[in-house]
């Protein structure tokens, strides 16, 4: 990794990848946002683990570069070191400033992660530390917890235990499902994760690139987004 924060030269977008594994609708966002010159953002790739994800679509769609590496030639599925060989020569082509993983549903090895040049951030639907991997919204209810929500983290070898960014949080309806409660998380991340790479790219979040687990910032980390969805 480089010795500095994430910036650009002469106030060049920030570029992005972002690895997927399912409908893509927050990188729809990002999309929507960098179209619109909301974000001073370029996505100069995705990368899907699923041939069958509609994230590629989505991607087309914008005329971003698209690689899925799902199966290998023979057909079977990539095993993860396959994955991640061809993951990071993709990467090392596009060259982003910043990997954001959204919806992203393989875990990376440490080798990978440390490896990585760029920052790698994931967004997680739970309210980190609690509810690590999966099933966020359903241990939720059933543990009967009043809040709930989703966090932006930085990734590191341990799964889900990176330095925490940026949080959004809402109250747990009692007539809230597993479904429900899924949906209104979701309006969160829409909103959550576009304002974090915002964070990012204006400098007000630096991340420390010598230790992905730290950084530095003002105010006081995790900024929380208090929202009612």
């Amino acid at each position: 990794m480089s010795d500095s924060p994430i910036k650009t030269s002469n106030n060049k977008p920030l570029r992005i990848a972002v690895l997927v594994s399912g409908s893509g609708s927050n990188l729809q966002v990002l999309i929507d946002a960098m179209q619109a010159g909301a974000l001073p953002i370029e996505i100069v790739g995705v990368i899907s683990n699923r041939e069958d994800a509609y994230a590629i679509k989505r991607a087309e769609q914008a005329n971003i570069p698209v690689a899925v590496l799902s199966h290998t030639d023979s057909g079977k599925r990539m095993a993860i070191k396959t994955f991640e060989t061809h993951a990071s020569a993709q990467l090392t082509t596009w060259q982003p400033d910043l990997i954001v993983l959204a919806g992203f549903m393989r875990v990376l090895s440490a080798g990978f992660i440390d490896n990585m040049p760029p920052p790698m951030i994931n967004l997680h639907p739970s309210l980190l530390p609690v509810y690590k991997g999966l099933d966020t919204h359903q241990r939720a209810i059933q543990v009967g917890e009043r809040h709930h929500g989703c966090s932006i983290h930085v990734v590191t070898a341990e799964l889900d235990a990176g330095a925490v960014l940026t949080q959004a949080l809402l109250e747990v309806h009692r007539k809230d499902t597993t479904d429900s409660l899924q949906a209104r998380v979701q309006k969160l991340e829409h909103q959550l994760l576009p304002w974090t790479i915002l964070l990012l790219a204006k400098g007000v979040i630096n991340l420390n690139s010598q230790d992905k687990g730290t950084f530095s910032i003002l105010p006081t980390l995790p900024l929380k987004l208090y929202l009612d969805s």
